[in-house]
């Protein structure tokens, strides 16, 4: 019998790659590669890992015929048509239980820095600038934390805001019957009318596309803090910066935008639009390069994750 092949689009922890050896399988990696070649050889393949660096569209996965599984190194869905792909018998894997965690401390660490000022303060003391009174930050205790999209990475911000003595509420299209001592299951109304602070922790679909934009923040009873660490392209920069200004948004967090590239590795530098100059100016606003899934510790958990569920694959 051939032995079993699976086909890495993508650089992992080398516990991934190591786990399958162990199950059997054969591991391929070709760093050079472009879309095209991994078309051309991907026939030969029981399985693919991705992260981001290629779509797998209907056309790609055409040409997957001897592919069983697919396994996503993250959460998000939105490269692969995994519609077609399960219509071809592929089972479709991804790890969202691997970045959960670093997600949820990801979102209060940049909530956390922003209500304290930190890295305003940070900026003048490294100046020799001392200003206490100017730097007075504001306390997470007693406000209502709102989370749309109650999946792995909202219920662990929902965890991780415990003991901060917060009320949390969180709405889910998809779910129902979640509440539990760490979140009141809500409808949107209830967020409009309650929140502080809303986070975002959606996929990126046709329906989440723009969620938040300026009708949905005009909804507020309060002005709010805005957290998205889920995809860019949630968040309508545009209306988000004209929100900002009016002072209906008092400040927002963004680990993920809207112009980042299909891979996330990279900004359209040559075409970011005013809107993107704006946003960088603003002071209550703080910004990271998509990283609050990638801290050291969930490399290797997105990686067992994986391992995990194609063992448990009858392939």
């Amino acid at each position: 019998m051939n032995q079993k092949k699976v086909l890495f689009i993508d650089t992992t922890h080398p516990a991934l790659p190591g786990g399958l050896e162990l199950l059997g399988y054969r591991c391929d990696h070709y760093p050079g590669y472009g879309h095209e070649d991994y078309k051309r050889i991907v026939s030969d393949y029981t399985g693919i890992i991705i992260r981001s660096k290629i779509s797998l569209d209907h056309d790609f996965l055409q040409h997957a015929t001897s592919c069983r599984f697919i396994g996503r190194v993250g959460a998000g869905m939105e490269n692969i048509d995994v519609g077609y792909a399960e219509s071809k018998g592929i089972v479709c894997l991804n790890a969202p239980e691997g970045n959960r965690d670093a997600v949820g401390e990801q979102a209060i660490g940049m909530l956390l820095a922003l209500f304290n000022n930190l890295i305003k303060a940070d900026k003048e003391v490294r100046q020799g600038v001392w200003l206490r009174e100017e730097n007075r930050g504001l306390e997470l205790g007693g406000k209502t934390v709102g989370i749309v999209g109650y999946g792995n990475t909202g219920s662990a911000f929902a965890r991780k805001l415990k003991g901060f003595d917060v009320k949390v509420l969180a709405y889910d299209k998809y779910k129902t019957g979640f509440s539990d001592n760490f979140v009141i299951e809500s409808t949107p109304e209830d967020l409009f009318e309650q929140c502080d602070i809303i986070s975002f922790h959606v996929p990126l679909t046709p329906e989440t596309h723009y969620l938040v934009n300026k009708k949905f923040l005009e909804q507020f009873k309060k002005p709010v803090y805005v957290i998205n660490t889920s995809r860019g392209k949630v968040v309508k920069t545009a209306d988000l910066v004209a929100k900002i200004e009016n002072g209906k948004v008092l400040g927002a967090c963004l680990d993920v935008l809207e112009y980042e590239g299909r891979s996330f590795e990279n900004l359209d530098a040559e075409n970011l639009p005013e809107d993107f100059k704006k946003l960088v100016q603003l002071p209550n606003v703080i910004l990271s390069p998509h990283i609050a899934g990638l801290s050291q510790e969930s490399d290797i958990k997105l990686a067992r994750v994986l391992v995990d569920k194609i063992t448990r694959l009858d392939v």
